[in-house]
Order: C-alpha cells, then sequence, then structure tokens
C-alpha cells in the first residue's frame, strides 16, 4: 500500500523534527553521565526495543556471512561514527553539532571523487568551497562560545566515519530489509560498546542520572535510534533522493534555534553568519539535482 501525500509529508516533518533535536538529546544526555557511558547506554537501551521491533513487524534476521558483513557496515555508522560525536560535546554546542553533520553529502562527494572516482560538477565544488567558508567563519567567531577546533576535527572524523559506512554498505549490497540491516547493526553496536566497557568502567555511573539526562538519554534510543529510522527509510522507498537530501539543508538551522532556546547555546553574528554561508554552500551543491528533480516533476506532469 502506497502512502498518501499527507502522510508522507507529516514523517518527512517528523523526520527533521527528530534529526533536528537529536544533537541536543546527546548534549543533554551526556550533561550527568560520562560521553561513552552514555553512547554505550544507548545502545544496550536500543537492542531489546529493536529486537521487539523485528518480533513485531515479522522481520527475518539472517546470519550467514554476507549479512553479518552487512551488519558490521552498518555498526561503523552507528557506534563507529557516534564516538567521535559524543567526545566533542566537550568541544561544541548541539547546533554546532548538526551543523557539521549537515556536511555530510559534501563529505560523501569528496569520498566518492577521490576513493571512487565519481566526477562531481562545477556547481558541486562552488558549493563545498562556499560551505568550507562558512565552517571557517563559523570556527573564528565561536572560540567563546563553546565551539573549539579540536570539535570541529572530532566531528569532521564522525562524518567520514559515518559516509564511509554508506559507501561500504552499499558495496556489500547484501538482500536486507532495512529494519534487519539496522537491528543487526545495532547489535554489532552494542557488542562493541560491550567490549568498551573495561577502558571506561571508573567513569561508570554511581548515582541515578539527572532528569535532563535521562530524558536525553532516553530521545536518543527511542526518537533517534528507533523511530528515525523508521522514517528515513520509508521515505527513502518512496520519496525523491533529491527531496530527502533537502533535510541536509533544514536541520542544522532548526538545531542552532532548537539548541539556544531549550539549551541557552549563544548565538553571535559571526556564527549566525556561517552557518548561513554554510548553508547557502549545501544549497548550491544540491542546486543541479534540485532542477533535475523539477525539470522530471514538469515532463512527468505533462504526460
Amino acid at each position: 500500500m502506497i502512502p498518501s501525500k499527507a502522510n508522507l509529508m507529516s514523517t518527512y516533518v517528523l523526520l527533521i523534527f527528530i534529526w533536528s533535536t537529536t544533537p541536543l538529546a546527546i548534549v543533554w544526555s551526556v550533561s550527568d553521565i560520562h560521553n561513552l557511558w552514555a553512547l554505550a547506554l544507548r545502545f544496550f537501551i536500543a537492542l531489546p526495543l529493536s529486537l521487539g521491533l523485528l518480533l513485531l513487524l515479522k522481520v527475518n534476521l539472517k546470519f550467514n556471512a554476507i549479512s553479518i558483513h552487512s551488519y558490521i557496515a552498518g555498526a561503523f555508522s552507528f557506534i563507529g561514527s557516534q564516538i567521535f560525536t559524543y567526545l566533542a560535546t566537550d568541544y561544541l554546542s548541539s547546533g554546532i553539532i548538526a551543523l557539521m553533520f549537515g556536511l555530510a553529502p559534501i563529505m560523501a562527494g569528496l569520498i566518492g571523487r577521490f576513493v571512487f572516482n565519481i566526477r562531481l560538477h562545477r556547481m558541486q565544488w562552488i558549493g563545498m568551497c562556499i560551505a568550507v567558508l562558512g565552517l571557517s567563519i563559523i570556527c573564528m567567531g565561536g572560540s567563546d562560545h563553546h565551539i573549539q577546533p579540536i570539535g570541529i576535527v572530532l566531528m569532521l572524523i564522525s562524518v567520514f566515519v559515518y559516509c564511509m559506512s554508506i559507501f561500504w554498505i552499499k558495496k556489500i549490497n547484501a538482500p536486507l530489509e532495512p529494519m534487519a540491516q539496522a537491528s543487526g547493526s545495532i547489535i554489532v553496536s552494542s557488542i562493541f560498546a560491550l567490549c568498551l566497557l573495561p577502558f571506561i568502567w571508573q567513569y561508570a555511573p554511581t548515582h541515578i542520572p539527572s532528569t535532563k539526562s535521562l530524558i536525553g538519554l532516553f530521545y536518543a534510543v527511542i526518537m533517534a535510534s528507533l523511530l528515525a529510522m523508521f522514517c528515513y527509510f520509508k521515505l527513502v522507498q518512496n520519496i525523491k533522493a533529491t527531496t530527502l537530501s533537502l533535510t541536509t539543508v533544514m536541520t542544522p538551522l532548526l538545531a542552532l534555534i532548537f539548541g539556544a532556546l531549550l539549551n541557552n547555546e549563544k548565538l553571535t553574528g559571526m556564527i549566525f553568519l556561517g552557518t548561513i554561508v554554510l548553508v547557502t554552500g549545501l544549497s548550491v551543491y544540491f542546486y543541479k539535482d534540485f532542477m533535475q528533480s523539477r525539470t522530471n516533476k514538469k515532463a512527468e506532469s505533462r504526460e
């Protein structure tokens, strides 16, 4: 059954909202729990919930060689990428973390160009340069407002690992349903988190975390890890990739607003200017795709 336009629109809006608020949830979750403990707990809680969803939806979880390989690749976009994101919370505000993840399409483009020899057109290169300029303005204007270079580096590594994971999954091309892929990757991520515990055991929580930390933790589990996953894969199957990619442009601006309103994160003129420049760079990067999408839509309407 094909979802209605209203159904898809509400799903689209919900996904943008979740992705805009997830960085804030991560920052809140580490306010009273060690960064890596918060990350480990996120996967320990998400694991039984994801397996429960598999049973509810009657999705088969395969354990053959190619499926396990794909789960491992997927885990790199989960815990592999998120380790660096959680570490970056000591150096960046939630809005800037969201802004950095907005660079994922550009990072994917660079990986595609230099690793897989995928050609990039001129507008994409111009968009990249504009986005880098915006990021530079943010760094210069945020030194006194919880924006430190080490955090930018950690987030660039996080985005790089996330994008490499996507290429890796596509190369494996395992015949898996989206929910099975995600749940299998959560299993591998949980195993990795278990291996991480001996190194962070001395930071184990010794008291019940604050309400703020618990809200952030459970929001990251239920909304970001499970509901957003469902929304994303639903949209992947029913709307054009260019339309879905618009979330990359909208999410960072909303995240900055949520961070300012709910977490008292300061927005200086330089940070705001840098954000506008960066988002403009993303828009230029996608310009040709957007125009092609509009042309195709007009052609379809004439038919």
